[in-house]
């Protein structure tokens, strides 16, 4: 299988294993990777997700141009809506999804890194949207994901260039959050994970949630829904169980309920 999933505690991992194809997606794999987001986004036994790629060269090297060269334009539009999807699904899942980008991170692969919470990347890692150079624009979300996040300046110059970006410079534009040497970057991300995990899950899906739609709206329509997150939280037995720890001196058992 193309999607592999694996589990510690409350932390899943989801790698990309097509190696052989620097971990491309092709239609099968992104019909792969849509499902099992789907069953993790029901699942509340996860509280954080790892987005990896398998091998050490690419996190995900793109869409699967073999895949793309003969499509025609309904081809093409079904194509992206399904990459769409597939980011959508990463994006709007209740947990903090975390790429570990280990490699490559071009075009869809990138758009896929966007579309996650956080992006740890490895010394070796190289991101960009270069799909100009292939006689196409981005399709999966670079041209709204990637001006939101570096701003529109050099969103434009990366997506009217198709440069491609090393891990430095990634970080030093907010593309990427850090850098690690290729040997820590999982154990990193892992890490990670399990600091956000060992938090009142009910409280870290409500602020993601609070956090992305925030960005689509207004400052006084987002600390409306900001509000509205707060209140609710005090609905549930997490928020009881966090302020008498704190009182209490003692660690929380935080419960998702």
């Amino acid at each position: 299988m193309p999607i592999r999933v694996t589990r510690e505690g409350h932390v899943a991992t989801v790698t990309v294993d097509r190696p052989e194809r620097l971990n491309a997606l092709d239609t099968e794999t992104l019909r792969e990777l849509l499902a099992r987001f789907d069953e993790l986004a029901q699942d509340p036994s996860v509280r954080a997700i790892v987005l990896t790629g398998a091998g050490d060269r690419a996190f995900i090297a793109g869409a699967d141009i073999a895949e793309m060269k003969d499509k025609g334009p309904a081809e093409a539009l079904t194509f992206a809506r399904l990459g769409q999807a597939v980011c959508s699904a990463i994006e709007s899942a209740p947990q903090p999804v975390i790429a570990a980008i280990n490699g490559y991170a071009l075009g869809g692969g990138c758009e896929i890194a966007l579309a996650c919470d956080i992006r740890l990347a490895s010394e070796k890692a190289v991101l960009g949207q270069p799909e100009v150079t292939l006689g196409v624009p981005p399709g999966w979300g670079g041209t709204q994901r990637l001006p939101r996040l570096v701003g529109p300046g050099l969103a434009r110059e990366l997506i009217f260039t198709g440069r491609r970006v090393a891990a430095e410079e990634a970080l030093r534009t907010g593309l990427v959050n850090a850098v690690y040497p290729p040997s820590e970057l999982l154990e990193r991300a892992r890490a990670l994970a399990a600091d956000v995990a060992r938090n009142g899950p009910v409280a870290v899906r409500l602020a993601k949630e609070a956090i992305r739609r925030g960005l689509d709206v207004d400052l006084e329509a987002g600390l409306a829904l900001e509000a509205q997150a707060f209140a609710l939280a005090f609905s549930t037995a997490d928020q009881r169980e966090g302020m008498s720890a704190f009182l209490e001196k003692r660690a929380p058992v935080f419960r998702g309920l």
